[in-house]
């Protein structure tokens, strides 16, 4: 076996980690990838202050962390474009807290004349690198990331930004093929993205004919074999036979690790989840069971409920809430993952640093409810509604791990 000098070797090491695993067909014999720092092919500009500007309804869009960290849905207006951003722009979020999300995530400019870039965000006009492959690898790249060390607010500077070294192939057509490539796939996602909100709308609506409006006790909408059933009961929540709240405790030696919900691992929008971010040292927990209802009674998270599919405990700032014999459980969950009785609670929510929902309260809140065999059709259809967003959102995870994958393979490591 031949054997090769040490700086051959270390020749050969570079020039393959400078060649992608995948590689489109046409592009097999380019050779390897050209190393580029961002100075070489993006002008870089700070934005500018806005906030004395904010308009109700502006000709500009701010972009700001905020607008940036929720992919365009927060947003504000201005009158002024004090940086205005052109068709083509990477703009980039430079501050951000710790552990935070938004830290160096990129909006790409799709637009002439429509964003004004605000201060601690920067903007990147690229002159020699496809524009949207810049902006796949810049988007929260770990180089960047790597600047968050968990503890303080993590400040980009410019030199930290424009001294990044990458990657980048030599023929722009590759480049563009890349850049088509990734942005095929970010076009499904966003169309899988519109479905699963087009579910979730037709669930909401779905909802507000199903349950009695205020001030009615019959549905807009109501099966068949039910249209002469007459009308929905009303009683407290509270009332025996409706439900009653949980109060059976457990101490931290007995939990076990995979049955601990609080506050913080239970997740937003009606949804659940039951490994424990921390686990308790010491103290009591309350008990729950398979079908019982978790809120979360602390204002911040009052829109977090569960409907928990095993049994386990609970901290002390989730409210277990299980069903008497009136109602059925899938029912009553439907109930309390209703937009009426989360606004409820959250109105009657007390405390100045932290307000929590006021049990006597929530146990005085007002249902509305039909004979068994009804609540069950309704609990049956607005169940299978739920199994099909939950695909759809399944579906869209898969997709993004497909592309993470797929961007692994199509960049040099």
């Amino acid at each position: 076996m031949a054997k090769y000098p040490a700086y051959l070797l270390m020749n050969k090491e570079i020039k393959n980690k400078a060649i992608p695993k995948l590689r489109f067909p046409e592009f097999k014999n380019s050779g390897g990838w050209k190393e580029k720092t961002v100075s070489e092919v993006a002008i870089y500009e700070n934005g500018k202050a806005h906030e004395q500007d904010i308009v109700e309804k502006g000709k500009y869009v701010v972009v700001n962390s905020k607008f940036i960290s929720s992919n365009g849905e927060v947003r504000k207006y201005t009158n002024i474009a004090s940086c205005l951003a052109k068709k083509g722009d990477i703009l980039m979020v430079l501050s951000d807290v710790p552990n935070g999300k938004a830290i160096a995530k990129c909006f790409y400019v799709d637009l002439d004349h429509q964003y004004t870039v605000n201060q601690r965000i920067c903007r990147l006009t690229p002159f020699d690198a496809n524009k949207i492959l810049l902006f796949y690898i810049l988007n929260r790249n770990p180089y960047f990331l790597a600047f968050d060390d968990g503890v303080k607010q993590t400040n980009l500077k410019n030199e930290d930004v424009l001294g990044y070294k990458f990657l980048l192939p030599k023929d722009t057509n590759e480049q563009q093929k890349i850049a088509d490539c990734l942005s095929s796939l970010d076009e499904l996602i966003t169309a899988e993205n519109e479905k699963l909100e087009a579910l979730k709308g037709h669930k909401k609506g779905l909802m507000q004919q199903l349950f009695p409006a205020e001030g009615k006790t019959i549905p807009r909408l109501r099966f068949s074999e039910f249209k002469n059933s007459g009308k929905w009961e009303v009683d407290k929540l509270g009332t025996k036979g409706i439900a009653y709240f949980a109060s059976e405790k457990i101490t931290v030696q007995k939990l076990q690790l995979d049955s601990y919900v609080s506050t913080e691992n239970l997740l937003p929008n009606y949804g659940g989840k039951t490994i424990a971010s921390k686990l308790p040292t010491s103290g009591s927990f309350t008990v729950f069971l398979k079908d019982d209802i978790l809120l979360s009674n602390i204002r911040p998270y009052l829109k977090k409920v569960w409907f928990a599919d095993i049994n386990g405990a609970t901290s002390n700032d989730v409210i277990v809430i299980r069903h008497g014999t009136k109602v059925c459980a899938t029912f009553l969950s439907f109930l309390l993952k209703n937009d009426n009785f989360i606004n409820y609670i959250m109105n009657s929510a007390e405390g100045v640093k932290m307000p929590r929902g006021d049990k006597d309260v929530i146990k005085d809140y007002p249902i509305k409810f039909p004979k068994p065999t009804e609540q069950e059709k309704i609990a049956d259809c607005l169940s299978s509604l739920d199994d099909l967003i939950k695909a759809q959102a399944e579906k869209i995870e898969a997709l993004k791990e497909h592309k993470k994958g797929l961007m692994q393979q199509l960049f040099p490591g």
